[in-house]
This record gives C-alpha cells, sequence and structure tokens, in this order.
C-alpha cells in the first residue's frame, strides 16, 4: 500500500547532520512537541501532503550523489507507515547510510525499530532538554542517544559518538523558491538569539515561524 506522508521539506545537501553531503528528509508534525524546540514550525500537520512512491521519484536525483540520509521532523515515528515504508524504498535505491532523529525514548521506539530491522543504520532519540547540557556532536542536548544498529552505523556514524569541537558546522542556511530562508542543523545555544540581532542590525525584518497550534509564540 502507498502511504500518505506529511512532509515539511527536502534538501540536498546538507552537511550539518551527519558526515559527508547528506540528503535531508523532514517529516512534518510532531506529538512531543519538546520547549525549546528550533523546528516549531514542523509541529503541526502542515498542507504538504505526498505519497511515498511520489517522494522517492523526486528525490532519485540526488540518491546517487548523497553520501547518507538524515530524516528528522517533526517526529518520523509519528508517522510510522509511511517512515517504514519509505525506508524500504531508499534501501533499495541507495548504499547511502540512513540516520534517524526522534523525540522519543528509545524504549518507547524499541518495538517499531525491530518492525524497521536493518533499515535504519542510525537513531539519535529521546526528547530534547532546553536546560540539559549541550556538548556531544549532532545532539541538541546531552541526554539524547545515538544508536548504531547496523554494520553500515557502526562502520560510518560511531564517528559521531563525541563531544562536539569548534570544527563542528552548526547550521547550514538554505533558501526555498519563495525566498524563505531556513536552517539545517543542531545550533549552539543562543546562536539563534545572535543570527537574530545580527539581521535587525542590519535592517532586516526577522520572523520565527511557529505552527499555531504551538505553546511557543511567533517572534
Amino acid at each position: 500500500m502507498n502511504r500518505p506522508l506529511q512532509l515539511s521539506r527536502v534538501h540536498f545537501p546538507v552537511t550539518t547532520l551527519g558526515p559527508g553531503q547528506r540528503l535531508g528528509i523532514w517529516f512534518q508534525g510532531c506529538s512531543i512537541r519538546c520547549s525549546g524546540c528550533i523546528s516549531a514550525d514542523t509541529w503541526g500537520p502542515g498542507r504538504t501532503v505526498v505519497d511515498v512512491t511520489t517522494l522517492l521519484e523526486q528525490v532519485a536525483p540526488w540518491l546517487d550523489q548523497a553520501d547518507g540520509i538524515t530524516i528528522s521532523g517533526g517526529e518520523p515515528f509519528d508517522q510510522f507507515d509511511a517512515l517504514l515504508q519509505m525506508l524500504v524504498g531508499l534501501r533499495q535505491r541507495t548504499a547511502a547510510d540512513i540516520l534517524v532523529y526522534s523525540g522519543h525514548p528509545l524504549e518507547t521506539l524499541q518495538p517499531m525499530l525491530d518492525q524497521a530491522r536493518d533499515l535504519i543504520d542510525a537513531l539519535i532519540s529521546d526528547p530534547y532538554l532546553e536546560q540539559a547540557d549541550q556538548s556531544l556532536a549532532l545532539r541538541g542536548s546531552d541526554n539524547q542517544r545515538l544508536t548504531l544498529l547496523t554494520a553500515l552505523g557502526r562502520s560510518r556514524l560511531a564517528s559521531l559518538e563525541r563531544a562536539r569541537t569548534p570544527a563542528d558546522k552548526a547550521l547550514d542556511l538554505m533558501f526555498d523558491a519563495t525566498g524563505t530562508v531556513w536552517m539545517a542543523g543542531i545550533p549552539r545555544r543562543g546562536d539563534l538569539l545572535r543570527l537574530r540581532e545580527l539581521l535587525r542590525a542590519q535592517g532586516h525584518q526577522v520572523q520565527t515561524s511557529a505552527h499555531t497550534s504551538s505553546r511557543r509564540p511567533v517572534e
């Protein structure tokens, strides 16, 4: 069965969410809604619904170029049937590693991971905690866990089990066809505030998008 998927965005290349040049796929919709989340615009249901087969056709030109694939959101496991179908399709089309982010605890995800065995190479799980330390590579807060699930994951992504270094990129800036700027990555605490103040000092209007049902106000 071809599953519908609520999609936020797709971008290539992404260089801040795993090693190499990666295909980034962001799901739309999140039931967790962590306080301080930088992706509050992905909490609500959104307006873009695409079937998984169509999405796989759309990303096909990038798959031969991608070193890896990073799936985030939103919350991918909130749309598990679509996620599973997409993972199967990606595995059939590319040898790239697949890294998935989830705000659910690892223990909660285990039954779904069993169904997706060998389809996810590495998982970064657990909710973002705004007051927790932020010293680990590719994690918003240090409570989040990296789990290597396959031999490919251990080979390509084990290096992410380390402290963040000054050389780590924090953000990719991207532009869509409407001129909207959006960011991919794990910013350091205060990065977005500093960027906002810098842009406002230069006379730019800055607005942070958030879904209207979220608890985080539009700035």
